[in-house]
This record gives C-alpha cells, sequence and structure tokens, in this order.
C-alpha cells in the first residue's frame, strides 16, 4: 500500500528557538564529525568564538552560502534570508550562536558542487543539503551533521515501479536525479539499475522529467521526496527509503573551506544547538509533517 504525502505547513519562524516541551533532542548525542571538524581547525576557547573574534569573510558579518533555486521544505519562497525553512532556520540559530544578529547574516548564492569543490570560497560556511563524506573532506571542511538523512525514490503512482519493494524491483527502471548528489550515489551503487541514469543539472529538471515520463522514477531525500509529492508532483508517490548503509546515518553538515578557522567554532554551535533541542525543535516544525515511507530491501 502506498502512501500519501501530507502537505508542509511552515510554522512561524523564530530566530533563537528553544527546544519544546516533549521535542527531544536528535538521536546523535555526538556526532563523529565533531572531533574531525574540530581538528581542521586549530583549538579555540569559547572567547575566541564570539563574532567580533572570528575572521569571516567580511567583518562584523556572516557570509552563508547556498544555490538558486533554494528548494522547499529547506527554503521557503526561493528566499534563504526570510528564515523559513528547515536549513534556513538552522543557519540563523548558528548564526545567533555565534552572536550575529538576524541582519548580520547575508547570503551568497553558491551553485551545490561548487560548495564542496577544491578551491578557496566565498562564504563562511555553506548549508544546502550536503551530505558529509570522506572523499568530500579531502577538498573543504565540514561542522558536525545537522540532519541525519535517507535517500527515498518517487514515481508517478501510475508507473509500474510505483509498486516495488526493493532495491532490485527498480533495476529495469530509467532513474534519474541530481549531478554530484548522494541520490545519484545512491542509484549507482545500491539499486545499480540495467540502463545508465538520467543525470541532471538541477532537483528542477528531474522532476520536470519525471512528470514528462522521461523517466520511471527519481531519487531525492526524504523530506525533498514528500515535498515534491505534496506540493509539486502530486501525480506521483513515495515508492520507499533506503536505510542506512551500513548501520551509518548519512548526515548533512555545513560546509567551510578546506583549513577554515571557523571549523570549530561553527561545529560547537552546531552541537551546542543539538544538545538545548532547537535542531530537534527545527526538524519537528519544517519536516515532520510527512508520513513515513516503507524501507526498500
Amino acid at each position: 500500500m502506498h502512501l500519501t504525502a501530507r502537505s508542509f505547513l511552515p510554522a512561524v519562524f523564530v530566530l533563537a528557538v528553544t527546544a519544546a516541551t516533549g521535542c527531544a533532542p536528535q538521536d546523535s548525542p555526538s556526532s563523529p564529525e565533531s572531533s574531525d571538524a574540530s581538528a581542521a581547525g586549530a583549538p579555540q576557547s569559547a572567547s575566541s568564538c564570539e563574532a567580533g573574534a572570528l575572521a569571516t569573510e567580511t567583518k562584523g558579518k556572516l557570509t552563508v552560502g547556498t544555490d538558486k533555486p533554494a528548494y522547499a521544505p529547506w527554503f521557503q519562497d526561493d528566499d534563504p534570508a526570510n528564515g523559513k525553512g528547515f536549513e534556513s532556520a538552522v543557519a540563523y540559530s548558528v548564526a545567533t550562536a555565534l552572536g550575529f544578529t538576524k541582519d548580520q547574516v547575508v547570503w551568497q548564492t553558491v551553485p551545490f558542487n561548487n560548495s564542496f569543490a577544491p578551491g578557496e570560497k566565498n562564504f563562511d560556511f555553506d548549508i544546502n543539503q550536503v551530505s558529509i563524506s570522506d572523499e568530500r573532506k579531502q577538498a573543504v571542511d565540514f561542522s558536525s551533521g545537522y540532519y541525519d538523512v535517507r535517500q527515498a525514490v518517487v514515481a508517478l503512482k501510475k508507473s509500474p515501479y510505483a509498486g516495488a519493494t526493493s532495491a532490485a524491483a527498480l533495476k529495469g527502471a530509467k532513474l534519474g536525479a541530481q549531478v554530484g548528489t548522494t541520490s545519484l550515489d545512491t542509484i549507482n551503487e545500491i539499486i545499480k539499475p540495467s540502463q545508465q541514469p538520467a543525470v541532471f543539472q538541477k532537483n528542477d529538471f528531474a522532476k520536470s522529467a519525471l512528470r514528462n515520463g522521461q523517466v520511471d522514477a527519481i531519487v531525492v531525500d526524504l523530506p525533498t521526496a514528500f515535498y515534491i509529492t505534496s506540493a509539486e508532483v502530486p501525480d506521483a508517490e513515495v515508492v520507499g527509503q533506503f536505510a542506512d548503509s551500513a548501520g551509518t546515518a548519512e548526515q548533512f553538515g555545513l560546509v567551510l573551506d578546506k583549513g577554515s578557522a571557523l571549523t570549530t567554532c561553527v561545529t560547537r554551535a552546531v552541537d551546542g544547538l543539538r544538545k538545548d533541542g532547537t535542531l530537534a525543535a527545527l526538524e519537528k516544525q519544517w519536516l515532520s509533517d510527512a508520513v513515513d515511507a516503507p524501507v526498500l530491501k
């Protein structure tokens, strides 16, 4: 039996979110990325993590990168600066933890693949559903993870693949995903389809291909999958999700320049937001209106 996604219902964004009653912190009490991130930059005391002491791109400002369009439910109305959507809210919460006010945050457009490519960055950190991986850590620093994510398959309801219950059942499908993503890795490494997947520069192109029948299904992260089926392609449904590989959760992390002096402070801010329940509260506010999806074996 297949699932119908509920609509995401944005709530009023509160800049510094506190943990609501009955809203427990995320399950990851100490992210394995914390030690890696701390080792990337020089050790910093709590006082050196105050806004005035941070060596940011622009003195007195915090420059945050993300791609355009900025997709829901991570952002709302393609406007990262409005504080609405999970990642916009997380960015402003990190900024607050570092001592920056909302009007001191400057948003910079950074294409997804550029954010973790080698080379000097024009942002202090980037937030754009970038999964932490050993390969990417060779070129950039990451904060500790701010969200545990799973990959999911979306197909039109009329598709013969809508009833798939396993990766094996999807092998004959024409699948698609955005270039450079762990969604594409999931197709190539877990599903291993018999035909080459379609690779798209943007998720918008992948959604159009699905809508037009150019692909049988697309792979995206689970919150995006539910948003697509509830708000963008109502003729589609979430076929299922993939379990964590080898018991290790895939995590989104904030991206920083390799060896950035800010890595330790940004990681400390993310860890603090996890510990005090802020990340869990934001997840509940912006991402938890989707029903669960069956696990594809």
